[in-house]
């Protein structure tokens, strides 16, 4: 496909291009100071890109900048993909959404929650109810992540080896196996609590389907919306272009000197060993695993935009995409458990639809956000989000971690105020 570019003049489609300029010197701030690498902003408006910057380096020992084909690690903008794979065998009728997993997936038949204690002293119960499909979904099935560190089951999963996602070694198959092998912290469909659970969903794919996970997503969704650039893992031609992660450098003492005299540039981050990606995983997670350019992810934010629909080719109905969109959980699960929704600490005027955080309520979001907005975060540092009211859509790309350093307050309340209308 055509590489990403800016195809229309902001003012031409109601945006205020000092805004955007007041966006791009942020954070171009932000690289100079050395607290990032390096960026690629998006802002399109009634589908066309009116707004494009790349700043600073993909690979700083290298020298080499940010392009606006630079491959990615999308980290969990990996799991609203998979929940569309996941709605588009719902709509030929291979997974309901309301179908016990372990219809599917006979190990999750006997589940258990935890009850009370820790360590040996951990006592669970059955489960009352089934996992069901939308429980993973919308990451109200009681699953947990052991890097949490916030509840007794969190301490089961790292024992188990499941730092984030699964022990060293395993297959999809296999890390499901173990998932269901380890206490729920809750009832499914009672709480919010941000999992594992989308590995799940890419292990359902591949169980309806018959077909290897990253086989299906390449035919049936990356094909038909033209994202050339995004799988598991990188080729040959695209390793040059898959940008380096950092992390913070805890280490580096405040106003280190470089050699003159000058505070160093870039010091507070260092090259971080990120997932492989130079090979086929053998761990194919729909939780994490994607690689990607923003071109193509632009892609799929338009198919979104588009209500399921992108150059001719529809892969999703309407009505799915909405529901996709809409908030799925009860009033009072607004408030959540381990992980922040979407980088908001109090997940204030936020819900959770199918695989993305939807805007609820926006006089209570932090920052300003349009009601029905919806979208999802990476732990690498990238975000996107639609915005049906103002027919936006919005992608930064970064890679630091970690990625809480990046709330994206900043980057809506600047796109916020380039509306004009």
């Amino acid at each position: 496909m055509d590489q990403l570019q800016q195809e229309v003049d902001p003012a031409e489609v109601g945006l205020d291009p000092a805004a955007l300029d007041r966006l791009d010197r942020f954070y171009a701030r932000r690289v100079n100071d050395g607290l990032l690498p390096g960026y690629l902003v998006s802002v399109s408006r009634h589908g066309r890109v009116a707004h494009l910057t790349s700043y600073g380096l993909r690979d700083r020992e290298a020298g080499l900048p940010v392009t606006a084909d630079t491959v990615w690690r999308l980290y969990s903008m990996t799991k609203p993909v998979a929940s569309v794979a996941a709605l588009m065998l719902h709509e030929e009728g291979l997974l309901d959404l309301d179908d016990p997993v372990s219809r599917h997936l006979p190990s999750f038949a006997d589940l258990r929650v935890y009850e009370s204690g820790t360590g040996d002293d951990l006592r669970t119960r059955p489960a009352d109810g089934p996992l069901l499909v939308r429980h993973l979904l919308t990451h109200t099935a009681g699953m947990t992540i052991g890097a949490y560190r916030t509840h007794p089951v969190d301490a089961l999963y790292r024992a188990a080896g499941v730092e984030i996602q699964a022990p060293e070694g395993a297959d999809l198959a296999e890390a499901c196996e173990l998932y269901a092998s380890l206490p729920l912290q809750f009832e499914p469909g009672t709480q919010w609590n941000y999992s594992v659970a989308t590995n799940v969903v890419g292990r359902l794919i591949e169980v309806v389907t018959g077909r290897p996970l990253d086989a299906f997503l390449a035919e049936r969704v990356f094909a038909p919306l033209g994202m050339t650039d995004t799988g598991f893992h990188v080729s040959g031609e695209q390793a040059d272009r898959l940008a380096v992660l950092y992390q913070e450098n805890p280490e580096t003492p405040e106003g280190q000197e470089g050699e003159e005299g000058q505070e160093e540039q870039g010091s507070g981050i260092t090259p971080l060993p990120g997932p492989p990606v130079h090979e086929r995983p053998r761990l194919l997670s729909c939780s994490s695993g994607l690689v990607g350019t923003a071109g193509d992810y632009h892609r799929f934010m338009e198919f979104l935009r588009r209500r399921g629909e992108l150059d001719g080719v529809r892969l999703l109905s309407p009505d799915t995409v909405d529901t996709m969109a809409t908030n799925q959980l009860p009033a009072d699960l607004h408030v959540f458990g381990s992980r922040p929704i979407h980088g908001q600490p109090d997940n204030a005027g936020l819900g959770f639809g199918l695989g993305v955080s939807v805007v609820v309520d926006a006089d209570r979001t932090p920052s300003p956000e349009s009601e029905g907005s919806y979208g999802w975060s990476g732990a690498g540092g990238t975000t996107f989000w639609v915005d049906p009211r103002n027919d936006l859509t919005v992608q930064f790309m970064t890679q630091v971690r970690p990625a809480a350093t990046l709330s994206f307050h900043e980057l809506k309340s600047l796109v916020h105020e380039a509306l004009e209308g």
